[in-house]
């Protein structure tokens, strides 16, 4: 554990970092929940950061596009900022106006990527982790009940960096928690993605309005510039005259992962793999792995040169990816896609895996 710098208010954050057998790390801040560092070797076993980020915490308070963060109480967009649930109505503070339409990004306007998580090292079967826990009061940012969250990192010997969720409330809520890290396989600060080959396991996704709030549309990736099924480069289609491309100003987009018939999500159920992406020139790879229904992909489109990350190189435009495992944006409003609604007496439970290699 190291300083890593202090809030407004003087509370002390820090920073934890993992290391495993093989000289891989990963440095988590308990401000936010941030994964700060990721480091992994390339093909020839040149080590490298692959996650954009910064190198004190009064940089993310200052300016951080949710670089690395936990993301709650509700990961991606609520439309309207509000919600209807068990007969009552819910207003959420807005931060986020897409098209002039306003929604709740990102749990709101100080959502979890904000706070001060209680932290603890564990170790279980000689694995590293990073236990964090906050507990989100009835009324934070306009969510009812008390929720009370735990997320647990571990960094394997197979070079993963696994996130444990888990949360329990006294009332009925959406949940719907993530990571938001950005990656380049090629090192934080060193070029764009663009060059970046991905594969998504989806062959739908949901179609937005200029609002970037889902229609409530699923619809098919095939014939479109969504088409992921097999490997493309991220910057082949980036820009193409599409509607969809023009309302996220390049991807910004949920998909929803395949899954085997018969398929149900739970702790003794095997993690579906959800994307990988592969850099030609580092021969970095990295795989993804979740029990959540949809994946958001997120090329840095809004990036603009404005925030200089930890090696003092600014992020431009498409700097970095994310890859956000989750259930869908505004699920709370449409009754179509599955539930993100926790109860009491219920425990919401979801793991994501990031595995890191070379080829």
């Amino acid at each position: 554990m190291a300083s890593f710098g202090a809030l407004r208010d003087g509370r002390a954050a820090h920073l934890y970092t993992l290391a495993n057998n093989n000289g891989a790390k990963v440095a988590i801040t308990n401000y936010g929940g941030i994964v700060v560092r990721v480091i992994v070797p390339d093909r020839d076993g040149n080590f490298a950061d692959v996650v954009l980020g910064y190198n004190d915490v009064s940089d993310y308070i200052k300016a951080s596009p949710y670089f690395g963060a936990l993301i709650g109480r509700y990961g991606n967009r609520i439309a309207k900022g509000e919600f209807t649930l068990d007969g009552q109505t819910y207003k959420l503070n807005t931060n986020n106006a897409p098209g002039g339409l306003p929604c709740a990004l990102h749990g709101g306007k100080a959502g979890f990527d904000k706070v001060l998580w209680d932290a603890s090292p564990v170790i279980e079967k000689d694995t590293a982790g990073l236990q964090l826990r906050y507990v989100s009061k009835d009324g934070e940012e306009g969510y009812p009940g008390n929720l009370d969250v735990t997320v647990t990192y571990w960094l394997t010997d197979k070079n993963e960096l696994r996130i444990e969720y888990a949360a329990t409330t006294d009332k009925a809520t959406p949940v719907n928690l993530t990571n938001h890290s950005y990656f380049n396989l090629r090192g934080e600060g060193v070029g764009t993605i663009l060059n970046h080959m991905l594969t998504l396991n989806a062959s739908h996704y949901t179609p937005v309005d200029k609002g970037l709030i889902p229609t409530g549309q699923v619809a098919p990736v095939a014939g479109t510039p969504f088409d992921f099924t097999k490997p493309r480069a991220i910057g082949e289609r980036v820009d193409a005259d599409d509607e969809q491309i023009k309302f996220g100003g390049g991807y910004d987009h949920n998909f929803i992962i395949d899954r085997p018939a018969g398929f149900v999500a739970n702790l003794s159920s095997p993690l579906l793999k959800a994307a990988e992406v592969y850099e030609p020139v580092s021969g970095r790879v990295l795989e993804v792995f979740t029990g959540e229904p949809a994946v958001q992909f997120y090329c840095g489109n809004f990036l603009d040169g404005k925030n200089v990350g930890k090696s003092k190189v600014a992020y431009e435009k498409r700097a970095g990816f994310c890859l956000e495992t989750q259930h869908s944006p505004d699920s709370p409003n449409q009754s179509g896609f599955p539930c993100t609604i926790l109860r009491p007496g219920e425990r919401y439970d979801t793991v994501t895996v990031y595995r890191f290699s070379a080829r």
